[in-house]
């Protein structure tokens, strides 16, 4: 009996030590592929992907680089949405920041190579520029009900302290039951000192990560622009749900509107994942919601926007939790336990 699903590709951050090998544990068959990717690497003198993943020391100085992270996280995610089981029909992809340019791959917007050719130069630029920070606050409890009030205050704390003199900070994801901020030096500062700590490490600093989906980074989409022509775009083979919760259908995609946007609002403008979430739950109605590896952090990201919809009745994380015990519906492959449920 086939299984629908919706493919979910992650972001920045989600390859940590942990996952140090994780190509050659899980898709050994696919080195062919990432050799490809390595070649590409080696046009400008940068160290393989492989050799990388198969690294036996990780540092986070060195893993949490744009230029790094990017090609690592492409190369892991891609792979696991090409190896999932026969009985799984994709209906739709969708992904977290990064994670978009990787479902376009995905999805067959971009071929594999090109796929990659953006991921790392938009990495390499991110890193090279390095325009501001990030940081991580949530709205939500432990309990992950939702408190729209809670939400509402701190964006207007965000817009007061962007109204001040120097001070640059703005929502950058929108993420289930989180807020990802992003600005310059003052602006976070800001923020973290007129909050408190909650849950005993928010407000959480994202190492190397630079102010994305804001308007710092015009400087870095002009230059990806350029570097990277609207001619590597195709029609996808399957809908594509982006940053605003817009669908990209196949055979109906203007190319240079994609174009535009992956390199244009989407990197610019904040990036609304929880929406691209409960759009692919209310449109596509699939049996799975996969999250790629590595890593499986943004799992807790799916679950929040999902229960912020009350996606099948559930309100708060304990519905969650007896939901997805009683048959798994949110698979992460980057969990042992949960990735023999979704790979062939």
């Amino acid at each position: 009996m086939t299984r629908t699903a919706v493919v979910i590709c992650p972001g920045r951050g989600t390859y940590n030590k942990p996952e140090l090998g994780y190509l050659h544990r899980h898709h050994s068959n696919r080195m062919e592929l990432f050799r490809e990717f390595d070649a590409i690497r080696a046009e400008t003198g940068q160290e393989a992907v492989t050799a990388l993943d198969g690294a036996s020391r990780f540092s986070v100085s060195k893993y949490s680089r744009g230029d790094v992270a990017s090609p690592l996280i492409y190369a892991s995610s891609l792979a696991d949405a090409q190896a999932l089981a026969e009985d799984i029909e994709v209906v739709a992809v969708t992904g977290n920041s990064m994670g978009w340019y990787i479902a376009l791959a995905a999805a067959g917007a971009l071929s594999p190579e090109n796929g990659f050719r953006v991921v790392n130069t938009m990495g390499a630029l991110m890193q090279t520029h390095l325009i501001g920070g990030q940081l991580v606050y949530p709205f939500t409890g432990d309990d992950w009900r939702d408190d729209p009030a809670r939400k509402a205050e701190l964006l207007a704390e965000v817009a007061r302290i962007n109204a001040l003199p120097e001070h640059d900070l703005a929502l950058s994801i929108d993420l289930g039951g989180m807020l990802v901020l992003a600005g310059n030096e003052a602006g976070l500062k800001a923020f973290e000192a007129a909050q408190p700590v909650v849950q005993q490490r928010f407000p959480m600093r994202l190492a190397n990560h630079a102010a994305f989906h804001t308007r710092l980074q015009a400087p870095v989409a002009q230059e990806g622009r350029r570097q990277l022509p609207a001619t590597l775009f195709t029609q996808p083979d399957l809908p594509m749900i982006d940053g605003r919760g817009k669908i990209w259908w196949p055979d109906a995609t203007d190319t240079g509107a994609l174009w535009d946007y992956t390199l244009g609002h989407q990197v610019t403008e904040p990036y609304d994942f929880t929406r691209a979430v409960q759009t692919a739950a209310r449109e596509f109605a699939p049996d799975l919601f996969i999250v790629t590896g590595p890593g499986a952090t943004l799992g807790g990201a799916v679950a929040q926007s999902l229960v912020l919809a009350n996606w099948r009745g559930m309100s708060d994380k304990q519905s969650f939790q007896a939901l997805q015990a009683q048959d798994p519906f949110l698979i992460a492959l980057g969990r042992e336990d949960q990735r023999p449920l979704a790979i062939g």
